[in-house]
């Protein structure tokens, strides 16, 4: 569906932002509590260091509460459209940000760093003894 080069491959197959070739968290699945908050230091085929400065990702902060405002309102325009009252739709916002708080966490830290680097040509298929 993506395809490299774009910022989009990078987020959703979990690659690094500047080669889309290293992974950027070390396991995926954002559901892995043990290891939700595990990420690769450096990018293992074009050493893209991740953290480029302590507190780096902080300012992820922002994206991951823009997910959670857009996922306020996607749902209560749903709700709202169906017809549901206030407050089942109050708990159905309320399960689902609890319930999304791990992909949102995972998501809002790769999409901020996409802010910093984009795809560079001259890094794919590089790996770090060239």
């Amino acid at each position: 569906m993506f395809k490299k080069g774009n910022m989009l491959y990078s987020i959703f197959k979990n690659k690094c932002p500047r080669c889309h070739e290293g992974d950027f968290y070390i396991d995926g699945n954002p559901y892995h509590f043990k290891k939700l908050f595990d990420m690769h230091k450096t990018c293992s085929k074009c050493d893209l260091r991740y953290e480029m400065e302590p507190s780096f990702f902080h300012g992820a902060m922002y994206v991951s509460y823009g997910l959670t405002v857009a996922t306020f309102v996607t749902i209560f325009v749903i709700c709202y459209l169906l017809g549901i009252s206030l407050v089942p739709s109050a708990i159905a916002i309320l399960v689902a940000i609890v319930l999304l708080m791990p992909v949102t966490f995972k998501l809002s830290r790769i999409i901020y760093m996409n802010f910093f680097y984009s795809y560079d040509e001259k890094y794919k298929n590089s790996t770090k003894n060239d």
